[in-house]
């Protein structure tokens, strides 16, 4: 049977260092604050929303909310970011996609202040993960696919890892962060012809393609590591990743959906969290101190 990479222990572990953080802000004074920003519509995205509430008070952490209905305009979002951005009290921002047609992601995420956009999307964000600059704020996905494996021991340097999706929330920032661990990659996507073939080669493998049955059991092999970074919700409600659900007797270790990548991603954004309060402060010494 195949190790299950669970993730519960390394978020675990992530928590307890973030609450640590979070009270030494407090003793200082500051509270850490998390703003998102959701328009209604689409019943996943209220969930995420609350499941990051949820987690925000457990980690003593302040949550606040900006819903609006589906009607809203781009510009009443850009005001609201805007207003945002200026504020001093405010450390996180978030936007909860998908949106209506109307809205355009893409201009709205490009608003974001980059200091406090701790889901890695702005231009600034993306710019800093293909350079290295660790200054950046990261996209969470793929750093949890990272930290799910070192987590468990699992060491990425030389090594051969098939990236099995290239899409720009995942798969592209990913890609960057497996160069930085100086891994061997071979990126795969819906014009590879042969996946198996690529599988045989591979030491480890990272699915994130938002598809089910993407790896299959005679794709893999018994030495294969299997991350499944996708979350897909099927007819009958249930949650499944892009990895068959049978594999678990034919590799050497595979990370469960649900309970493997999506647990650590939420941890990591309030790690992302943390990282911005101590940008954000960087940049007030500079800036008193250029004065």
């Amino acid at each position: 049977m195949a190790m299950l990479l669970k993730a519960k222990e390394a978020a675990e572990q992530l928590h307890a260092d973030i609450r640590t953080r979070a009270e030494e802000w407090k003793r200082n004074g500051i509270r850490p604050v998390l703003a998102t920003i959701l328009v209604e519509g689409d019943p996943a995205s209220a969930y995420y929303a609350r499941s990051k509430e949820r987690a925000a008070e457990k980690l003593g952490i302040a949550f606040r909310l900006h819903a609006f209905p589906d009607s809203v305009t781009e510009e009443e979002l850009l005001s609201v970011i805007a207003g945002l951005n200026a504020d001093a009290a405010v450390h996180g921002i978030m936007l909860e996609l998908p949106l209506p047609r109307h809205l355009s992601a893409a201009a709205i995420e490009a608003a974001i202040a980059p200091v406090k956009d701790i889901d890695g999307v702005t231009p600034a964000n993306k710019l800093a993960i293909y350079t290295g600059d660790d200054s950046g704020l990261f996209p969470a996905t793929p750093q949890a696919c990272i930290a799910l494996l070192k987590h468990y021991g699992y060491a990425l340097e030389g090594r051969n890892v098939a990236l099995i999706g290239r899409g720009q929330t995942v798969g592209l920032p990913l890609f960057h962060l497996l160069q930085k661990e100086h891994a061997t990659v071979n990126v795969c996507h819906s014009r590879t012809p042969d996946l198996a073939s690529q599988l045989a080669r591979a030491e480890f493998a990272i699915v994130a393609v938002g598809k089910p049955n993407t790896v299959t059991r005679d794709m893999v092999h018994r030495g294969l590591v299997v991350v499944d970074a996708g979350i897909n919700e099927l007819e009958d409600g249930s949650i499944c990743g892009d990895a068959a659900g049978d594999l678990s007797e034919a590799l050497a270790a595979v990370s469960p959906v649900p309970g493997g990548v999506g647990t650590l991603t939420t941890a990591i954004l309030f790690r992302n969290l943390m990282k911005a309060m101590d940008l954000q402060h960087q940049a007030a010494i500079k800036g008193a101190v250029n004065r």
